[in-house]
């Protein structure tokens, strides 16, 4: 199990990184993303979710990263901080329902680095 989350680890960095690029060009753009833009939103928060469930199950069986520094942060930067900006992503969505995709391209762009770093302190970095 912990080759499942090793692998997924390397996508849910990169997804979010192409879900802020895609951002990016539509707000140079002027226009709104294509549908798939929530598509692929959506694919990665569910990502995540089993991202995190799976990191739960190897952290309850006893595995953990090995990492220099506190290990607290690989859990924090790879599920606590992405959740808690999505949550607030929604949030501002609810609220701003025509510019939504603004607020998940930056949620995607901080996500994107958050996992990534993630991915670096569970590799032992």
């Amino acid at each position: 199990m912990s080759r499942v989350h090793l692998y997924v680890a390397y996508v849910v960095p990169a997804g979010f990184a192409v879900l802020a690029i895609w951002s990016l060009i539509s707000f140079l753009r002027n226009r709104t993303p294509a549908s798939g833009f929530w598509t692929l939103l959506g694919f990665l928060q569910v990502v995540l979710g089993l991202q995190v469930i799976v990191g739960a199950i190897l952290f309850l069986s006893g595995l953990q990263p090995t990492t220099d520094g506190p290990v607290w942060l690989h859990y924090a930067y790879g599920g606590l901080f992405p959740a808690a900006l999505l949550v607030g992503a929604h949030r501002f969505g609810a609220k701003h329902q025509d510019v939504a995709w603004i607020g998940f391209g930056v949620v995607a762009f901080l996500s994107a680095g958050l996992t990534l770093r993630a991915l670096m302190t569970g590799l032992g970095g």
